[in-house]
């Protein structure tokens, strides 16, 4: 953990040492996605499922969290309070505002990864037993006789057992239900989830909005310099997770590392992938891990899109490695395997099938 990072208590949905997006009362950006989730809200005409997509960081959790505590706050959509509503704001002091602030509103769920207390990490999915567990809300009344709403960060966390006890529920909803699926990549997400929901498609933050965001933090992320801080939100792509690692000291050397052996493929720099493969291998490398994972999916669909109108047989290909790369990456995770012979492995597999390609 850097120096500017603190206890995250095991959240597998917030970056280490930044507010929880169940957090931010504020929202920067997005309002066109916002205003279309409070039209909907107010016009009766609410899906009861929404694909909530956009790359990583960009503000999805925030806004699903935003949305909850507004449908929880103001359970019936033909109220003055909705009626009149110019965005979906909710006073801290109004009590669903303050029970989703504890944890403690009856009627909302959040689907994330959970921390495995044994091994001192979190668990590589979404186990099927976590969405049965809360998915039980469902099968009782609405305890503020209202909405019962699941968040769940992210699609790309389900396993194929958690995605279908989940695909049951969205099929055959009760009333009043509603469930908000953010996913980075919503193209991915098994696609009899993604015919039954809504798809709404954030898009990247601007360098200024991320610079608010971050400044909105509070120390020690708004005590940064503010030269640095322009840079990185610069070079973010539109994701604050990602100006975050790049301000982050610790984090700094290995993001370049990643981004110039990604940059390389299909050739395969052997020294940078050694270094990179003895960075991660560490002991406390966890965050790490994850980001050289998402970097090289990140290639993976910058390749599929590259090759969409390549046919489908191409398409098929990169698709089976995509999932060879994922089930390679949950067992090393899950059975706590050698981290290094995984990443030389996997920089040789994409190598090799990117020539093939």
């Amino acid at each position: 953990m850097s120096a500017l990072t603190r206890d995250s208590s095991q959240q597998s949905d917030v970056y280490d040492g930044a507010p929880h997006p169940r957090e931010s009362l504020g929202l920067v950006g997005h309002r066109a996605a916002e205003a279309e989730l409070l039209d909907a809200y107010r016009a009766g005409r609410l899906a009861q499922a929404w694909l909530i997509g956009g790359p990583e960081g960009v503000g999805k959790a925030t806004l699903a969290w935003r949305f909850a505590r507004f449908v929880l706050a103001h359970p019936d959509p033909q109220s003055p309070a909705v009626r009149g509503a110019r965005d979906l704001f909710v006073d801290p002091g109004a009590p669903a505002a303050r029970q989703i602030a504890v944890q403690a509103h009856p009627d909302l769920a959040s689907l994330r990864r959970a921390w495995n207390a044994e091994r001192k990490n979190f668990y590589t999915d979404i186990r099927v037993d976590d969405v049965r567990g809360a998915l039980q809300m469902f099968h009782l009344s609405a305890g503020a006789g209202g909405w019962r709403v699941c968040i769940v960060d992210t699609a790309e966390d389900l396993n194929p057992s958690s995605a279908n006890a989940l695909l049951k529920m969205i099929e055959e909803p009760p009333a009043r239900a509603l469930f908000l699926i953010l996913a980075h990549r919503p193209g991915l997400t098994l696609s009899t989830i993604r015919s039954r929901c809504r798809r709404l498609q954030l898009e990247p933050l601007s360098p200024e909005e991320i610079v608010t965001i971050v400044r909105g933090f509070g120390a020690p992320w708004s005590e940064i310099d503010e030269e640095a801080l322009a840079a990185a939100a610069q070079r973010a792509n539109g994701s604050v997770r990602e100006a975050l690692r790049r301000i982050d000291p610790d984090g700094a050397e290995f993001e370049a590392m990643v981004a110039a052996a990604v940059e390389r493929l299909p050739q395969s720099d052997d020294r940078l992938v050694h270094r990179l493969a003895d960075a991660v291998a560490a002991r406390g490398r966890d965050g790490d891990f994850e980001t050289l994972s998402l970097a090289l999916y990140d290639w993976l669909a910058n390749r599929a899109r590259d090759k969409a109108g390549e046919g489908a047989a191409r398409l098929a290909s990169i698709a089976e490695l995509w999932d060879k790369a994922r089930a390679a990456t949950r067992e090393t995770e899950t059975f706590n395997l050698d981290k290094r012979l995984h990443v030389l492995s996997l920089f040789a597999e994409l190598s090799a099938a990117a020539r093939r390609l």
